[in-house]
């Protein structure tokens, strides 16, 4: 498996996406850092840009990766190759350089600007999204062999998470606001790994006064040692099950 990843990883080099995002990673965090010397301030902006633009490019990318390494990996299994590794070596290669991009591209600006516990728990959110939307993506890959089609199941996913579901937690929370609904709310956080991540940061700012009474719930809740274990069981959770779910299907899929 390793031949194959060091392979994958290769290729995903040579096509010079990762270069380019990174790179306007670098681009993104320097200016919001020239713009405001205020640590929180700095998290807020980039939680807001990462929140809309690392899923879609994430959704995008492994998708776009997926199709572009059809015939190889068609012809790796025709060999007396286990379809695991083959699948583990793509989305692994996928994974690690979309990280990585994060990591170089968020880490030298916080090199040269400093960082604290906000921007370092940002990183980690960060990654963690792509991971879920790498998964995602190629679970929407190996459901379909058309591309296009895959392209847009992928983009779909990342237009349910990012917009549709919290219009219609909006909507839920307006139609039942004579009602306590924090732990309901509480529940669909859970069930938006995008959400999930906006409330870690959130609460990691601390304000949670500019919440009301259900910020005051979530900070009481996140800021407990059972809330830290429970979001960060549903964060592995979310990064998981798509890949475990895309795996099942590819090894059983007819190429």
């Amino acid at each position: 498996m390793f031949k194959l990843l060091k392979y994958s990883l290769y290729d995903i080099v040579k096509s010079r996406f990762v270069i380019l995002y990174t790179i306007f990673m670098v681009l993104v965090a320097v200016s919001i850092y020239q713009v405001s010397e205020d640590m929180g301030k700095v998290s807020l902006s980039l939680l807001n840009i990462m929140l809309m633009i690392v899923p879609l490019i994430a959704a995008v990318f492994a998708t776009t990766h997926f199709f572009n390494n059809l015939e190889f990996t068609e012809l790796m299994l025709a060999q007396p190759v286990k379809r695991r590794d083959v699948f583990l070596s793509q989305i692994l290669a996928v994974i690690i350089m979309l990280s990585a991009s994060i990591f170089v591209g968020l880490g030298i600006p916080m090199i040269l600007w400093g960082a604290d516990t906000t921007v370092i728990t940002l990183l980690v959110i960060g990654i963690a999204l792509s991971i879920v939307f790498a998964g995602l993506a190629f679970l929407a890959s190996v459901l379909t062999c058309d591309k296009t089609k895959a392209i847009g199941i992928s983009i779909s996913f990342w237009i349910y998470f990012s917009l549709i579901y919290d219009g219609f937690v909006l909507y839920l929370i307006y139609s039942l606001s004579d009602y306590p609904l924090e732990k309901t709310t509480l529940g669909l956080v859970f069930l938006n790994p995008i959400d999930l991540g906006r409330i870690i940061m959130l609460m990691q700012l601390d304000i949670s006064a500019l919440m009301g009474y259900t910020g005051a719930f979530f900070q009481q809740f996140f800021g407990s040692a059972k809330g830290i274990l429970l979001s960060t069981s549903m964060m592995l959770l979310w990064i998981l099950c798509p890949n475990i779910l895309a795996m099942k299907i590819f090894r059983k899929r007819d190429f």
